[in-house]
Formats: structure tokens, sequence, C-alpha cells
């Protein structure tokens, strides 16, 4: 369970972008519950590596009664069904789970997040920065990444595992496996493709070092991108640029921006492969506030 923890922790950092505190405490979350679940589970009768057959609905719902008794708080509860719902998401990404247990607990709408999304003017401060001629060998892969994540609306974990078969930019469309291995197809703009093709006829074979590698997107040792380099790229230029950046700020703004120039729900539904379209509705919560605002702002008799 320690490993899976610290899995988990990663991605929560990488995928989500959450921040350290955040990450501490859904660990913290979780470590109380698996504590409760060694006190409740005789192991004599089942072996520790099948300490996962006691992550049930049940115990969930158990260790929510055990909280609610000891006197912690609403939000505190909360916290932890975030937690729960969050490390049980990971597992069937991972595979190792195959149902959710979570599925049918339910978190107050109170507690839900909206997601944040750059202006377009970060945007296109982030997209056309351009380093000195020298000290930052691997701009070209970075830069591409991000017009990439930003193009069509990637996750980080489908951006790393982009093949260079995927590709089809004389048809101006990439194609994608997402959660769930689902397939789809979605469009790339023509500046994505320009720094695509650029990194991939500048550096990409440099990095190779004559080996092959169906991955288009490469580390320094020309191994296949991972989570935690495509953060700390990111992280690299937001601070070059001042922006605070998390993966999912770039695919956000995607969503967001599309929404505000008039997408309909489903198009945006599609790209950002998303299974059920309430997902997608959040959204529509943060252009909602956008109007606001501007109407608050221009109209002449709102002030």
């Amino acid at each position: 369970m320690v490993s899976l923890l610290n899995r988990f922790a990663s991605y929560l950092t990488v995928e989500k972008g959450l921040s350290r505190n955040t990450v501490e405490s859904y660990c913290l979350d979780l470590k109380g519950f698996f504590e409760y679940i060694a006190k409740k589970t005789d192991f004599s009768q089942q072996p520790t590596n099948n300490f996962l057959q006691s992550f049930t609905r049940e115990s969930i719902v158990n260790y929510m009664g055990e909280l609610r008794d000891k006197g912690q708080s609403a939000r505190t509860v909360c916290r932890f069904i975030s937690s729960v719902k969050g490390f049980s998401k990971f597992l069937i990404i991972e595979k190792v789970i195959s149902e959710d247990p979570t599925e049918t607990i339910k978190t107050p709408k109170q507690w839900e997040r909206l997601p944040k999304a750059l202006n377009i003017d970060d945007i296109k401060k982030l997209l056309d920065y351009e380093p000195p001629t020298t000290g930052y060998q691997l701009f070209i892969r970075d830069s591409a990444m991000l017009e990439l994540m930003y193009s069509s609306g990637l996750r980080v974990s489908e951006i790393i595992s982009i093949k260079v078969n995927d590709l089809n930019f004389e048809g101006g469309f990439l194609r994608i496996m997402g959660k769930g291995a689902k397939e789809r197809i979605v469009p790339i703009n023509q500046r994505a493709i320009e720094k695509v093709r650029r990194y991939m006829h500048e550096l990409r074979q440099g990095l190779l070092k004559n080996k092959q590698s169906p991955f288009v997107f490469l580390t320094s040792r020309g191994m296949p991108m991972t989570r935690q380099r495509f953060w700390q790229a990111l992280k690299k230029i937001g601070d070059i640029v001042g922006l605070k950046l998390t993966p999912h700020t770039i695919r956000h703004s995607f969503a967001t921006h599309l929404l505000e120039g008039g997408a309909d729900l489903r198009s945006v539904q599609k790209m950002l492969g998303h299974s059920d379209i309430s997902t997608t509705q959040i959204y529509t919560k943060v252009t909602g506030d956008r109007i606001r605002k501007v109407y608050l702002e221009h109209h002449p008799r709102a002030k």
C-alpha cells in the first residue's frame, strides 16, 4: 500500500496539478483509512498482499461514520470522500482494481472546485515565449508539447503517450488513446503542427542517439517522456514567463476559451474525451462567471 500511495501522490502532483499541502492532506486521509482497515481486518485469514480486498464501499462508509462519531467536521469528512474517490479512480487507471467502490458515494456539490483557466493574453505570453539562443536546449521540445496541449486539450498522460503514427499533419488531426482505452480524433492547429515538426526535424533524432522509439516526445536520454519530466518542463517555462501553471491549467484554458468563443458543449465534450457531459458542464459555470463580470464592467445600468 505504501508503494501505491507514493504513486498516487505523484499522480496528484503531476497529472492533477495539486499543491503539496493538498497532496499531503489527501495522503494523510488515506493513511488514516488504511489504519482503520488494518484494525478491522483479520489478516491471519487474508494475506496482506490482498489488502485491497477490504477496499470496499462498506468499509469506506463505515469509516465515514467513525469520523463523524469522533466529532470530525463535515469539511473533514467531505475531504476524505474526495481523497478516497481520487484514489479509487487512480487504482482503476492503473488497472489495480476494475470496479469503483466509491461510485455511489456522493460528494456535496458545495465542495466541488471550479477549474482555473489562463486568460488569452497569458496563453499568448506562454506560447509565444522565445528564449535566448543559448541555455535552453530542450525548449523546442517543451514549447511543442505546450502548444499541442493547448491546441488539442490533451491530458498529460495523453501527450506523453503520443506515437509518431498518431500524427496526421496533412489532415490536421491527432489520434489519442484516452482514459479507459477509448480512442478519439482531435484537431491540431497550424501553430502546433509547425512546432511539433520543428522539434521532430531539429531535436528528436539527436535525443534518440541512433536508437528507435515510437513515441514523439522524449527525455534528454532518449527515453519516452514521463509525467514528472513534463511537469518540470511546464514549471520551467511558467517560472520564466511569470505564470503559475499546472498541466490541468492548459487543458482547462482550452475548454474555457472554446466555450467563450461560441463552441457547443457536445463538441467540447468529444474533444476533451469526457464520457459524461456533466463533467464538461462545469466549464459553463466558469464562462458564466466571465459573462457576469463583463456585464457588470460594461453595461451602463449595471454600475
